[in-house]
C-alpha cells in the first residue's frame, strides 16, 4: 500500500498531523482530531463491505456525506423552477403562496414555452362572464332516475386520499379543520377514520380498502356491523370503494407489527403485534355483478348515501366489465373516481410507479367515454385525481370529462411539505408525513388548517376568473372544445378533434363497433359482467 498514492492523502495526512502535534506538544484538539480521523481510515482499510472505503479511506466518508444530501442540493440550489418532477418549483410555489395568503402574482409574462410540444390553453371570449362567488358546487346522489336518500352537495376541488398513519396526527386534523372551514370534502384513505379525522367535523368520504379497515372482523373480512357504526356518522357524506390507486395499482401492502401505534390499530380495527396487511384484491367479490352488489350494499347500510368506487385504469375490458355489469343488473354506482397513473403515494416500488398504471388523460377519457357510450353518464358523476394543483389543472380536468377534481400532494404543500420525499422514512421534515411525535409536533394545526382553507378558497377564486374569462359562469361548462393543445410548432388543435370522443348509446349499438377506436372495437365485445376475465371465444 502506497501512502503517498492521492487515494490515501488524506489517511496519510491524519498519520502525519497525529505524529508531528504529539512531538511538538501541539494543543491536544489537534492530536485528538487526528487520531479519531486515523482511527476511521484505519477502519475503512479494515472493512470488507465497501470498496471505496478500501481505496479512499477517510474521503469517502465526503462522497456518502454528499449523496446523502444530493436531493436538498439539487431542490435548493441547482433545480430549474420548470422542471416538474414530481412537482416543479413554481408549482410549489404557487400552492405556498396562495396557503399563506401572499401575492400569487407573476410580473413579466409568462416562463412557458408557447411553442413547445404539448403546451395547452383556454380559449377566452371576447365578452366575459360576469365573475361568479368561487364556492363551485356539484350534487352527486340526486339523479331523478336514481335519488339518493342523503344527496352531497361537493366542492369541485377537494382533499384526495391520504391515510392515517401515512400522514400525521396533526397533519389529519390540520387537513379536515381547513376543510370545515372551507366546505369541502376531505377523503380518508382506506386507513379508516380515525379520532382525528372526527374532531374538527369537515366533511368525509370514507374510502374503503381491500383491507377493510374500519369495517373488518379479525380474519380481515368485511364487517356489516362494523361498517354500519362508522357509516351512519353525520360527518361522513359518502363511501368510496377502492379497487385501485394510480401510484401503485395492482399492488397490495404491508404495514409492519412494528410500526402499528394503538391508534393505528384502534383506527383500522386490527391487532397490535401483528403485521397489517392489505391484500391486492378484495376478499367481498370476485367478479363485476358481485363488486356492484357490494356497493349497493354499501349504499343501503349507509342509510342511503351516495357510493361509489375510485380506479385505476389497467385492462380495459375489467372496467367494461363492470360497465355492462351496470347494464345487466341495473346497479349504478353514484360516482367513479379515476386515479391518474402520475398520482402519489408514501411509499411504492420503482417499477410501480413509473411503469403501471394509466396516465389520468388517457384514464379518465375511457371512463368518461364509456359511460357516455353505455347512456350511464348523466347517472354518475366522474371524480380525477393525479397532480392536480392549479386551477387550470382544475378546469383542464373537468374539460375532458370529469365533474370535480381531488389533489392529495397539492394540499400536503398547504401543511408545508417541501417535497423531500422522504415519506416512506418516518423523517419527514415538516412533520406531514410521520409519527415521530417530536417531528409531527412542528406541524402546528391551527395555523395550518387556515392554510389548507387559504389554497382552497384562492385556487376557487382562480378558477372563477378563468372561466369568466372564457365566457362561463360554472366550471361543469367545460368542454373539449374549451381546451387547445399545440402538437407541433406550427400547429394546434382543439383537445375536441385531437381525442377521441363517443356519441351518447354507440356502445350500445352493435354496428357502430368498427366505427369506434379501438380501444372499444377490440375490449368491448371481450368484456364480461360476470367476470373479470376477457370472453375470448
Amino acid at each position: 500500500m502506497n501512502l503517498l498514492s492521492p487515494r490515501y492523502l488524506a489517511f496519510t495526512a491524519a498519520i502525519v498531523t497525529l505524529l508531528v502535534s504529539l512531538a511538538l506538544h501541539a494543543p491536544w484538539e489537534i492530536p485528538a482530531v487526528a487520531a479519531a480521523l486515523t482511527i476511521v481510515g484505519i477502519s475503512d482499510l479494515l472493512q470488507t463491505k465497501r470498496a471505496l472505503r478500501r481505496n479512499y479511506p477517510i474521503l469517502a466518508h465526503f462522497r456518502f456525506f454528499f449523496e446523502s444530501i444530493r436531493p436538498e442540493i439539487r431542490q435548493y440550489f441547482l433545480e430549474d423552477d420548470m422542471v416538474a418532477t414530481p412537482f416543479s418549483r413554481n408549482q410549489r410555489s404557487i400552492v405556498y403562496q396562495r396557503a399563506k395568503l401572499d401575492t400569487d402574482k407573476r410580473p413579466f409574462g409568462t416562463q412557458l414555452d408557447v411553442y413547445a410540444d404539448g403546451y395547452e390553453w383556454i380559449n377566452h371570449s371576447i365578452a366575459p362572464a360576469p365573475e361568479q362567488h368561487h364556492d363551485f358546487r356539484i350534487e352527486i346522489g340526486n339523479h331523478p332516475d336514481c335519488p339518493r336518500a342523503q344527496p352531497y352537495s361537493a366542492s369541485v376541488f377537494n382533499i384526495s386520499a391520504m391515510s392515517f398513519g401515512a400522514l400525521s396526527a396533526n397533519a389529519i386534523l390540520a387537513l379536515n379543520g381547513g376543510a370545515k372551514m372551507g366546505g369541502f370534502m376531505h377523503d380518508t384513505g382506506e386507513g379508516s377514520i380515525s379520532p382525528y379525522h372526527r374532531q374538527h367535523g369537515g366533511d368525509l368520504v370514507w374510502e374503503i380498502g381491500s383491507g377493510y379497515f374500519g369495517c373488518r372482523n379479525a380474519d380481515g373480512t368485511f364487517s356489516e356491523e362494523r361498517f354500519v357504526a362508522n357509516a351512519s356518522a353525520p360527518q361522513v357524506k359518502m363511501i368510496e370503494l377502492k379497487m385501485s390507486q394510480g401510484a401503485k395499482p395492482g399492488h397490495g401492502g404491508v404495514l409492519p407489527a412494528a410500526k402499528i401505534t394503538l391508534e393505528i390499530a384502534e383506527t383500522r380495527g386490527v391487532a397490535m403485534g401483528i403485521d397489517c396487511v392489505s391484500p391486492s384484491r378484495h376478499s367481498a367479490f370476485t367478479t363485476p355483478i358481485e363488486m356492484l352488489e357490494f356497493i349497493d350494499r354499501l349504499r343501503t347500510l349507509s342509510g342511503g348515501k351516495p357510493t361509489g368506487f375510485k380506479l385505476a385504469i389497467g385492462h380495459p375490458w375489467e372496467f367494461f366489465g363492470i360497465v355492462k355489469a351496470m347494464l345487466s343488473t341495473g346497479i349504478v354506482p353514484d360516482f367513479i373516481v379515476v386515479d391518474g397513473g402520475e398520482g402519489g403515494t408514501g411509499a411504492a416500488p420503482v417499477e410501480f410507479t413509473d411503469h403501471i398504471g394509466t396516465p389520468l388523460q388517457e384514464a379518465l377519457l375511457l371512463v368518461h367515454n364509456t359511460l357516455v357510450g353505455a347512456n350511464l353518464r348523466d347517472k354518475i358523476k366522474i371524480g380525477a385525481s393525479g397532480k392536480i394543483i392549479t386551477a387550470f389543472d382544475i378546469a383542464r380536468t373537468l374539460a375532458l370529462g370529469a365533474d370535480w377534481c381531488n389533489s392529495a400532494r397539492g394540499f400536503m404543500f398547504a401543511l408545508g411539505c417541501i417535497q423531500s420525499q422522504s415519506c416512506h422514512t418516518d423523517r419527514c421534515p415538516t412533520g406531514v408525513a410521520t409519527q415521530d411525535p417530536g417531528r409531527q409536533r412542528a406541524l402546528v394545526v391551527p395555523d395550518k388548517m387556515q392554510r389548507v382553507a387559504h389554497f382552497h378558497e384562492n385556487t376557487m377564486k382562480a378558477l372563477a376568473q378563468l372561466i369568466a374569462a372564457a365566457g362561463m359562469t360554472h366550471p361543469s361548462q367545460l368542454r373539449p372544445r374549451h381546451l387547445v393543445r399545440r402538437i407541433s410548432a406550427n400547429q394546434v388543435k382543439l383537445a375536441s378533434a385531437l381525442l377521441p370522443y363517443l356519441e351518447p348509446g354507440q356502445l350500445l349499438d352493435p354496428s357502430q363497433l368498427s366505427r369506434l377506436p379501438p380501444v372499444f372495437g377490440q375490449y368491448w365485445p371481450m368484456a364480461q359482467a360476470e367476470s373479470f376475465d376477457p370472453y375470448c371465444g
